[in-house]
Parts: structure tokens; sequence; C-alpha cells
């Protein structure tokens, strides 16, 4: 009697897996992919510290191969056909396709595999050798990390974690929320629908880049090249951080960018300032002087016609943003602020417009190393937020005219000594390399099919923005490829991007997983 009960209710589960594995639903999709999850969290973020484990610079070619390798290794253990995208002077496009029998569409997807420089010394562990902590709140900031990033410094070892993990834990190390972190999820994705035997009703393309934080310089060459490989219906673009309520969010566009050097040149020689200030030019204060007759202290740009070419925002885009969530009052208890330079536009309004920041100032010395002396050269870096319709050449021809206007010679080289002695302000001026913004409608009908299954997959409407304020070349897939793209984030907000203590919270990387699962198996019978 108990053997038939026992065979009774192998018989009931089994009954009801097949029916769960027949329920397309997305809320079904949903669950069977976060039940393997669940069951696979320690597998999954050891998995993703070996790759945040291999040091990624673009110019670090050796080390981007590594990256470039192992990233396609991991496509071709869920049968990817792969390749490199290869262009001269280019760190190598990881590309891979996944055909789905009888399917009708294709999304593409792209992610990249490089990250900014590492300056150390600023961090609280080697960037390259990644570390789980948990994240313990500030004072009267709950849910939020410490400044510095670093938890309550307590590392927990990978070597004896064990299910379930604390979703609120994070790890430590560079890329690890930028730009890595997609590869891993949609990964992982796929390997939760397989096993759970969820038919993915698309073709799949993936597209890894690896100099996208070098400025992107050869992507439109990899495009115009591999135009044909690149077709399909939609780009999902992977990169930036969700919503800072912690909810995702879509964004239909995102900033262009151009960045600028700076070198002043002062005297010949560091002068004693108590012998020679206040009568030989002092590089420094000279600089400063320029930059503060560039940007007021709104942010509003001062440069003569550089806001002719902005295109203004549509209602629809209007609209969106009035909808989105308050964050400005919490961002500003979050980050000690009492207020901001927009003059009372919100942050999601606030990046919408063009940008002037300076990303650092070099002169002299300071604090125990601080000299009683003039300079002979003072440097700034500089970049520019750009926004439809501007475009680098016309902003490097409004500066330069600006910084011409202001009295200031300006050479590529540095000077010899004549040509200090006949200009007054010498200044050298070298621009890096740049792209324009972009902005697809979000109403377009393109985009929805993407649209409405992550909305599916979160059962509720998804924060939709018109621009990410940080910037990615999306234009060149408009452009060159003629094929709409929308982005879908999954870093966390507060994950110190581009800086030191970079860090990815483990919930970030669980939705992500659900998202992309939920587009993979749903997008196709959004398409109309």
């Amino acid at each position: 009697m108990f053997r038939q009960s026992r065979s009774i209710i192998a018989g009931v589960l089994c009954l009801a897996a097949g029916l769960a594995a027949q329920d397309r639903s997305p809320k079904a999709v949903r669950d069977l992919v976060r039940e393997y999850r669940q069951q696979h969290e320690v597998e999954i973020v050891r998995s993703y510290a070996q790759l945040l484990s291999l040091p990624n610079l673009a110019s670090d070619t050796a080390n981007i191969k590594r990256n470039a390798d192992a990233i396609s290794k991991m496509l071709e253990q869920r049968g990817f056909h792969t390749q490199a995208l290869n262009v001269a002077g280019a760190p190598p496009v990881v590309y891979g396709e996944l055909s789905t029998p009888g399917a009708k569409h294709t999304l593409l997807f792209y992610a990249h595999y490089d990250g900014q420089p590492v300056d150390k010394t600023q961090w609280a562990s080697d960037p390259w050798q990644p570390v789980l902590r948990p994240s313990k709140p500030e004072p009267g900031l709950p849910g939020t990390p410490l400044r510095d990033g670093t938890g309550d410094g307590k590392v927990i070892p990978f070597e004896s974690l064990q299910g379930p993990l604390n979703p609120e834990w994070r790890i430590y190390a560079r890329s690890a929320s930028d730009d890595k972190a997609p590869i891993q999820a949609l990964l992982t994705a796929i390997d939760a629908v397989r096993a759970a035997k969820i038919p993915i009703g698309v073709n799949v393309k993936v597209f890894f880049e690896g100099e996208e934080e070098a400025g992107s310089p050869h992507l439109a060459e990899v495009f115009r090249q591999y135009g044909d490989l690149l077709k399909g219906d939609i780009w999902v673009l992977s990169d930036g951080p969700v919503n800072q309520t912690r909810r995702m969010q879509l964004y239909f566009g995102a900033r262009g960018v151009t960045d600028l050097e700076l070198t002043l040149y002062g005297p010949g020689r560091v002068l004693h300032d108590g012998h020679y200030g206040n009568w030989a030019p002092n590089p420094a204060a000279v600089l400063v002087d320029l930059l503060a007759h560039m940007r007021d202290a709104n942010s509003h740009i001062l440069i003569p016609g550089f806001y002719d070419d902005v295109r203004a925002l549509t209602a629809a885009e209007r609209q969106a943003i009035v909808q989105s969530p308050d964050v400005d009052t919490p961002l500003k208890q979050e980050l000690g602020l009492t207020w901001t330079e927009s003059a009372g536009a919100s942050l999601p309004m606030a990046i919408t417009q063009p940008a002037l920041n300076i990303r650092g100032i070099e002169a002299g010395h300071v604090e125990e190393k601080a000299q009683n002396a003039i300079s002979t050269t003072a440097k700034a870096s500089v970049d520019f937020r750009l926004v439809p319709n501007q475009t680098p050449e016309r902003v490097h021809q409004l500066v330069e005219q600006f910084i011409t206007q202001q009295g200031f010679y300006i050479v590529r080289q540095a000077p010899d000594i004549e040509t200090r002695r006949q200009h007054a302000k010498v200044i050298k001026v070298t621009w890096g390399p740049g792209y324009k913004a972009a902005r697809v409608a979000m109403d377009d009908p393109a985009v929805q099919p993407v649209v409405s299954a992550m909305e599916q997959t979160l059962a509720s409407p998804v924060i939709k923005m018109p621009l990410l304020g940080g910037s990615v070349p999306m234009y060149l897939f408009t452009d060159v490829l003629k094929t709409p793209v929308v982005g879908l984030p999954i870093a966390n907000h507060d994950n110190n991007q581009h800086g030191a203590n970079e860090n990815l919270r483990l919930q970030n990387l669980w939705d992500g997983i659900e998202v992309f699962a939920g587009i993979l198996a749903g997008a196709e019978k959004n398409w109309k």
C-alpha cells in the first residue's frame, strides 16, 4: 500500500512537472527560471568570479584576448556558433549565434567586456581578485552600502559558499557591474530556460565588444565590415544602472560624448611664489579661470552656440520623465547633498541636457607635498556629454573658438620656448574619440516586443527613460545597421561604476537572469 501510494505521488509530481513545462505564461517562465537560479546560486557566482578575475583594460592586448577566449568558450558550451570579429587595431569582438528552428525573428544582444582603468591604491581589495561582501548600511540610510564601497569589511570566501545566498551581498571587482554582469546574466538565463524545457522563441545573436570604455573607436568599422552578419529585428543593449529606486528600467537613447585634455603653459621653470607671485602668470589660476568661464554654477554651458543643435524633447518623452519615480530626494540623502547643479530640474530631466564635466585638474602638489611655488604647467581633463542633434565635430569647433576668443593660442604639441615667448597664453588642446547621441521614439513599434516581454515578466510597468545619462554608441545601431535599439541595464545604481570598489548586488544579477529569460521565451509572441 505504501509502495502504491508512493507511486501515485510520483505520478502526480511528474504530471505536475509536465503541466508546468507546458505552461508558457510569463509568470510560469519566471518561476521556473527563479527555481533554477535558487538551485545554482553558488555555481553562478563562482562562474562569474572567474570571469571577473581576468584583467580587462582595452589596451592590455594579452588579457583582453584571454577575456575574449573565455567568453567564446562560455558561449560554445551553450551551443553558440562563435567567431571573433576583427578589424585592424581593435580588440576582438566576441560574436555568437544561437539558431532556433522555425523562429521568425532575431534578437541581438550587446554588452562590453572591457573595463575602466584602475588605481589599486583606492581599492579595498585587488580589483582583479573578486571578493564577496555583505553591504552594511550607513546609519539612517537603509539599504545603501558604505560610501567607500567596502561594506562591513567582511570577506565571504567563494570556496566555502553554500546556498541560498543573501541577495544583498555584493561582489566587488572591476567590471562587476560595468559591463560583465549582463554577459553572465544572459548565459545563465539560457541555462535556466533549457533546464526547464522552455523553448527559446527567437534566434539569438550576441555581440560583446572589447573597447567600449576606450570610446568604441572601431565599432563603426566593425558594423560596416560585418553588417550582413549582424542583421536582426532589434538590439537589446545592456549597459548602465537600473533606476535609483531599484526598479528595472528601459532607456530609448543615450547621450554622446567627446573629451579633451588641456595643458596650459606658464614660466619655463618652477618659480618661488614669494619672489615671483603676482608677477609671473600662474598656469593653475589661469586654467581654473578658463574652466569657470565655460560653465556656471547651475551646470549651464556658457560657450556661445553650444545649445543651438539640441533637439527638444517630445511630449511623450516629457510625460515619461514626469511619470518616473522621484529619485532626487532619497539620492540627496544617500549622497549627503543639500543642493544640485540642475537649477531645480529633476535628475531624469537634467540628464537629457548636454553637460560639461571636469574630470580632473593637475598642477603642483597638495597637502604634505605642497610647495610654495608657481608651476610650469597646469592640466585639466574634461568631457562633454552630448544630446541629439549635437555632434563631436561641431562641439570641437565651438569649444576651440571660445578658447581662442579668451585670448589663448592653441597648439597640438608641447610648445618650444620661442612659441611661449611669442604668445601670452599658450594652451595645448587634445581631443579624444567621441560619438554623437541617439534617441529612439518611445512608441516605436519595433521595440515593443521587448518592452512587452519585459513588462510581462516583471508583472508591472517598466520605467521608461528617453535617455541614459551615460554614453554608449547607440547611434551606430540605428545609423549604420539600420536596426532599432533599446537599453536594458541590470546593475545597481550604487555600484561605484568607473570608480574604486565597483560592485554588483546579487539581487540585480538574479533580476537580470529572470528578465533575459522572459525576453528569450516571450518576445516572439509580442510581434505583430
